[in-house]
């Protein structure tokens, strides 16, 4: 059949299986929304706020739902605001295909009205990015995307479409998408051996996860190599979820803002097995420090993450999930009852702890996670409120914590949440935000309220920018450069004047209240919940030391009693 290129468009992202798109019209992608109009109920489209709140949406719904997201805009600032979005997703490797439409091909070059090289823009944060001038070549190059986007390492692909082409007809014939199979081929016997024997051979064996068993839906396989292997679990701000949080093996968060008990345990282990996480320097600290008493054992999708940051003493390279299949499949159950032991005793000594008697983010967190029975879906912005809902919110699913981890995008949470709940509709959704990200994308609850989509946004307001002023207090002696947000603005009745259900709270019993309201309702409902602007997030390593010298507020008193003796 022939049909013009803004049709095909539509008839690949049917072929794809995709239902929801996100995205911000223009001029140039006039076509495509005209198409998207006449096919309205075959494929439902979001008008976001902004551009950037759609390329958050899509990703959020990506790693909700694990299909790949997809997001629309137009030339020039359209497709330029995509890109913060963009690379969030590629630094989270979060599968989105992103189009973008182009002045017609007689205008390129010629700095016309509202046209950029996009394409050159976002070839750095892409795992690859088109521009099609010709309409024969458009299916083939969305077929391509898609499959570019949710092979291997999952990341975002950008198609960049002239405008004539969207007009210009083609024949078209339909195509089944071709099945996205795991990465076996680079899996060696051998490698996966001498994984086998390593294990065997520990005495005190850690177990770290990260995003990657996430991304390959490893949790059954993980669980299964965590109960042969009986070894304590910790995990990155990425892996949450992949290990149930509940479990008594699990230890916590590695890093900077990781628990005692996971810092330790890294550092005195003898076998540290890394499944699907790269080493980001928030979690190693010291790289001459880190693990220095272990052997370090990697699974991993990507053979470029194998030494870049931590060197390594084995790896095996492949899909997450196929590798602990075949490993499990050569172990033995193992009893390291006294290693496990030793960590939780020192689990024990060193607990979380925050003031109780008074509101405070971790406070709130823990009761966001005890009104939803731990079945939420979470999300964050960047900063305090990101490491609070990390450390405090157990996670027994994976897909359940979205959170800008790799780029940190202040911003990136409310358009997140928009898409994991068009993505998992019969899930709570929160978003946990510091009252400086939202006043960066506060905007995407006018997006929330237009269609409805209940989304509750929790606001940890200590009227500054928390985490920086952390810093500025430990390590800028207390110089509070421009991180102060005391002014006028009242985030309720913003919510209120975008339609949303507003609450302003100050008090636990207040929150208590308004969570569960906005519960009862399920219409978008915004809490403004003021908190103390000195509050911190503890743990913390300072930054390129060790992550065994991490410290918490009673260790600091105890330092400054030391100081004035």
């Amino acid at each position: 059949m022939r049909l013009n290129g803004s049709e095909i468009l539509i008839q690949c992202l049917r072929e794809q299986g995709v239902d929801t798109v996100f995205g911000y019209p223009g001029g140039a992608i006039l076509n495509v929304y005209d198409a998207l109009y006449k096919h309205r109920d075959e494929i439902t489209h979001i008008l976001t706020s902004h551009e950037q709140g759609a390329a958050h949406a899509a990703d959020g719904y990506a790693r909700a739902t694990g299909k790949t997201g997809v997001c629309l805009a137009t030339s020039g600032p359209g497709a330029t605001n995509l890109v913060t979005g963009i690379a969030t997703a590629y630094m989270d490797s979060v599968p989105i295909v992103a189009f973008t439409c182009n002045v017609g091909r007689s205008l390129l070059g010629k700095d016309s009205f509202q046209e950029i090289d996009i394409t050159g823009v976002t070839m750095p944060i892409t795992k690859h990015n088109f521009i099609v001038k010709d309409v024969n070549k458009l299916a083939t190059t969305i077929r391509r995307a898609f499959q570019i986007a949710g092979s291997g390492r999952k990341g975002p692909v950008l198609i960049d479409i002239t405008k004539d082409v969207t007009a210009a007809e083609c024949e078209y014939t339909p195509e089944k998408p071709v099945p996205i199979l795991p990465v076996t081929d680079t899996i060696r016997e051998d490698a996966v051996d001498r994984a086998a024997a390593m294990i065997l051979a520990s005495r005190r064996p850690y177990i770290f996860v990260g995003g990657g068993a996430v991304a390959s839906d490893a949790s059954d396989e993980l669980a299964k190599f965590v109960d042969l292997v009986d070894a304590p679990v910790c995990d990155t701000l990425m892996g949450k979820g992949a290990f149930d949080g509940c479990d008594p093996r699990y230890t916590g968060m590695l890093g900077m803002h990781g628990t005692k008990a996971s810092n330790h345990g890294v550092s005195h282990c003898d076998l540290l097995i890394a499944v699907g996480t790269r080493f980001s320097d928030r979690v190693y600290g010291s790289a001459v420090s880190f693990a220095s008493e272990a052997k370090i054992l990697q699974f991993d999708i990507d053979p470029a993450e194998i030494n870049k940051n931590i060197r390594v003493d084995a790896a095996v390279i492949g899909d997450v999930r196929e590798i602990l299949k075949r490993v499990n499949a050569k172990l033995t159950r193992q009893n390291h009852a006294q290693w496990i032991a030793e960590i939780k005793a020192y689990e024990a000594a060193h607990p979380m702890h925050y003031d109780h008697s008074v509101l405070t983010g971790p406070y709130m967190v823990e009761k966001i996670y005890e009104m939803t029975r731990g079945k939420a879906i979470i999300t964050t912005e960047v900063g305090q409120h990101q490491m609070w809902a990390a450390q405090y919110y157990r996670y027994s699913e994976p897909r359940t914590l979205l959170t800008s981890g790799g780029l940190g995008t202040m911003g990136y949470g409310l358009g997140a949440a928009i898409g994991a709940k068009m993505g998992q509709k019969d899930k709570i959704v929160v978003n946990c935000a510091g009252d400086g990200c939202f006043r960066m994308n506060m905007n995407e609850i006018a997006t929330a309220t237009r269609y409805n989509i209940p989304v509750i946004e929790v606001i940890f307001d200590n009227h500054v920018l928390g985490m920086v002023r952390q810093w500025q207090d430990l390590f800028y002696g207390r110089r509070y450069s421009q991180t102060v947000l005391e002014d006028r603005v009242d985030y309720a009745k913003v919510a209120e004047g975008m339609g949303a259900k507003a609450y302003t709270v100050t008090t636990k019993e207040e929150f208590d209240r308004a969570l569960q309201d906005a519960i009862a309702l399920n219409i978008p409902a915004v809490i403004d919940a003021v908190i103390g602007k000195d509050d911190k997030v503890f743990p913390m390593v300072a930054p390129g030391t060790s992550i065994e010298a991490c410290f918490d507020g009673e260790d600091l008193a105890e330092k400054e009693r030391r100081t004035e003796k």
